[in-house]
């Protein structure tokens, strides 16, 4: 089988390598898929880079979500071939992957393979931030890197509670399809005021939440544009840089900040959470309640592509591996 694989940390498009591996047999629990579709995340490249919360185990697989049907089960596991399913895991950019049966999610039968290879990170993530930020309507959210994909879920979710949200991003041909989509106020981090924009748009009363992935000055910025008592979730380092905290802002505002990271929140969830939380989540995505966008297409061959258009500026919509090309 094809896979894409990296024997040393560095740039994806250096360091990743399609090549030619033996097909994987599941393991006792563990069903084998054939993958259709795979996603594209900024996870993905900071793992490569080993930047991520997690190390490689190299020679490495890259990717972490996709989608794709049952084509094989290991001892113990009953499951009928051909089940369409979502998962996530290690090693996804392959033609098959092992994965414990456990942890798969069977896809709805009118789900697009499209939708389903990003079923699971971006708005999963987004549910899980908006949970723990306990907004309510009439509350001000404040987003960085707005255009993302989890950002885009987290504005219609957001939009349908009536959480008012403040993005930022960095070109204005970017604002009006955010606004479409929900948002209440989009500002160009490079050529706007960030907390005279806030206050203007909330009319004084500032943001009471804020989820940064970009991290250095940018957070500071945002910390800045926070009501007291405010908290602020740090789901990414997109710039590389730590946040250089104000102690007295953090002190005077009592302000909170806190990580968020899928894993460790789903593991937090009771078994009843997790039963509501991920019907839910996969019947509005199913109903387009929540909108996935992609925007392109790549073979496995032409992964080194489809990196640089996934991490090229501007995008409107997802970069997806086709594994059926």
């Amino acid at each position: 089988m094809k896979a894409v694989q990296f024997t040393t940390l560095g740039l994806p498009t250096e360091v990743l390598k399609v090549v030619q591996l033996p097909k994987p047999e599941p393991a006792e629990g563990e069903i084998r898929v054939k993958v259709t579709k795979a996603n594209i995340i900024p996870a993905d490249i900071m793992f490569i880079q080993g930047k991520y919360g997690i190390r490689p185990e190299l020679p490495q697989i890259g990717g972490f979500e996709g989608t794709g049907t049952v084509d094989a089960c290991g001892a113990g596991v009953e499951m009928p071939l051909g089940t369409g399913v979502i998962f996530t895991g290690s090693g996804v950019w392959a033609e098959y992957v092992c994965i414990p049966a456990k942890t798969a999610i069977p896809k709805p039968q009118t789900m697009s393979d499209d939708v389903a290879c990003q079923a699971f990170v971006n708005p999963f993530t987004a549910y899980g931030m908006l949970m723990e930020a306990d907004l309510q309507a009439g509350d001000w959210l404040m987003l960085t890197a707005a255009n993302s994909a989890f950002s885009k879920f987290v504005i219609q979710l957001a939009s349908q509670r009536g959480i008012n949200v403040v993005g930022t991003v960095r070109s204005d041909e970017q604002k009006q399809a955010l606004l479409d989509l929900g948002a209440k106020a989009i500002i160009n981090e490079k050529t706007e005021n960030i907390y005279k924009t806030v206050k203007a748009a909330t009319e004084g009363v500032m943001v009471k939440a804020a989820f940064d992935a970009v991290g250095g000055e940018l957070g500071d910025k945002v910390l800045n544009a926070m009501q007291t008592n405010g908290k602020m979730f740090v789901y990414g380092l997109l710039s590389l840089q730590p946040i250089p905290l104000n102690s007295g802002l953090l002190i005077f505002k009592n302000l909170t900040i806190k990580g968020f990271w899928l894993s460790t929140w789903m593991a937090s969830l009771t078994r009843e959470q997790r039963s509501t939380i991920i019907p839910e989540v996969l019947t509005m995505l199913t109903k387009q309640e929540l909108k996935a966008d992609v925007e392109a297409y790549y073979g496995i061959d032409e992964i080194a592509k489809a990196i640089e258009h996934m991490e090229a500026p501007g995008r409107s919509g997802k970069v997806l591996l086709d594994m059926t090309k």
